[in-house]
């Protein structure tokens, strides 16, 4: 009787000992499955996002064949049009006794218009048409909106001083003004990709900087 109770005992504590080890190895199995699925969804997603980011940056870069005559002709005229404001700011900037503030704008001026005029030329060459380039003299203005006469780089150059900032922002106030102007009508009728966008950019970083000038008028 007791040989019974005790085999039978025995019995039970080998069964449920199956059953512990049974529910640990699936528990195991389970993680080790999780963990291999996340690391493969991982490894598989990371590269995916990194390939568009690559593509998307190198489209950023090239320039579409596509275009029409406004395509042309936006570059062909905003290009002089950013040279000579490079022109008036160098010249400001050769001067004494302007304002720290009226500097540091001018300053950006030419940092932010000549890898543009980079930009179109490239443009233009990738048109087959030829790049801009030459004594601002020597052009034509017609038709350039917001250009400076030679009578007004004259008076800019010989500005001195709190003067001549004020001078010279008034006078890139409008010359601003034009190339808002010019950039619209690539909006419109354009039809290369890049134009435009840079049209777009040339519209919302001289908006910008027409109500920063006239901050800095007020303040001389």
């Amino acid at each position: 009787m007791k040989r019974t109770l005790v085999l039978s005992t025995l019995a039970v504590a080998s069964t449920l000992a199956l059953a512990a080890c049974g529910e640990a190895t699936d528990a195991t199995t389970s993680a080790t499955t999780s963990a291999t699925t996340s690391a493969t969804s991982t490894a598989t997603t990371i590269p995916e996002t990194t390939e568009t980011t690559t593509a998307t940056t190198e489209a950023d870069g090239e320039i579409s064949a596509d275009h029409n005559d406004a395509d042309i002709m936006f570059a062909q005229m905003m290009i002089p049009h950013h040279q000579q404001a490079v022109e008036m700011s160098e010249t400001l900037l050769a001067k004494e006794g302007i304002p720290a503030q009226v500097v540091e704008f001018t300053q950006g001026v030419i940092d932010a218009q000549g890898p543009e005029i980079d930009r179109m030329n490239a443009m233009l060459e990738g048109w087959d048409q030829q790049p801009v380039t030459g004594d601002m003299g020597e052009m034509d203005h017609g038709g350039m909106s917001g250009m400076m006469s030679q009578e007004d780089i004259t008076a800019l150059e010989e500005a001195q001083g709190t003067e001549a900032a004020r001078l010279y922002l008034e006078q890139m106030t409008a010359h601003h003004e034009g190339a808002v102007d010019m950039a619209r009508d690539e909006v419109t009728d354009g039809q290369n990709p890049q134009a435009i966008a840079l049209a777009e950019q040339v519209i919302e970083d001289q908006e910008a900087e027409i109500a920063q000038m006239q901050q800095m008028l007020t303040d001389l």
